[in-house]
């Protein structure tokens, strides 16, 4: 078996694969994304003893405080996690034990994809130790996220922040080809993506899948000193 890549185990105590197979064995879907949240650290938490999750952790800079999703602390390492839980509207049977889930439309596709790389965004700056990676997770069943858009479709404001599968992330991103600067977004690293299965529910909206992108820790002395 080959090793495992450091960048992207969390806490190095476990994979993200290892967690999605537990998890989604009796939570193939969630009713929030705070839902999605404590199901994943209590999995987590199952298949990694040793390592402690906090939510809602802040992050601060000198000009502005921010908050990450989950923080994973190991006996040597440590993991940064930011969630977005996308949904269409669906309704059904699902889990162990069974629940009743109805799910509406978030809508603004658009904004999803730009919020998801805002969070890798994030990640690289919260990542400021050479002890700590980072992981953007999505989840969703609106299959026009994964799905890249069709040949002579014209160009859309979210162009750069597309996210299908095979779409690689890298540099800068300009909203509406820079004609609003609030939403660029400048990316240190290359990011390829590729989306995973998650569970298959059936019907209209049934299939959820995920994105998974791993933000390695910084390596530079000036962003070593100022760690989460």
């Amino acid at each position: 078996m080959a090793p495992m890549d450091r960048a992207a185990i969390i806490a190095e105590r476990t994979s993200l694969d290892e967690v999605m197979a537990k998890l989604r064995r009796d939570r193939p879907v969630f009713h929030s994304e705070a839902d999605l949240q404590h199901s994943f650290a209590r999995v987590l938490v199952e298949l990694a003893p040793d390592v402690q999750c906090r939510l809602e952790v802040p992050q601060r800079t000198a000009d502005k405080t921010e908050h990450l999703d989950l923080l994973c602390l190991g006996p040597e390492s440590r993991t940064a996690i930011e969630f977005k839980y996308f949904t269409r509207d669906w309704m059904g049977k699902a889990g162990s034990p069974v629940e009743d889930y109805a799910l509406k439309a978030h809508g603004a596709n658009d904004l999803a994809r730009l919020n998801f790389v805002r969070d890798i965004e994030r990640l690289e700056r919260f990542c400021r130790r050479r002890d700590q990676n980072g992981l953007a997770l999505m989840l969703t069943n609106e299959a026009s996220l994964w799905t890249a858009p069709g040949l002579g479709r014209r160009r859309t404001r979210d162009h750069d922040f597309r996210i299908h599968h095979g779409r690689e992330l890298a540099e800068t991103l300009l909203w509406a080809e820079g004609t609003y600067e609030p939403n660029t977004c400048n990316l240190r690293g290359v990011y390829p993506l590729e989306w995973e299965a998650y569970s298959e529910q059936g019907g209209a909206g049934g299939e959820f899948r995920y994105l998974a992108v791993f933000v390695g820790p910084s390596t530079t002395r000036a962003e070593d000193t100022a760690g989460v």
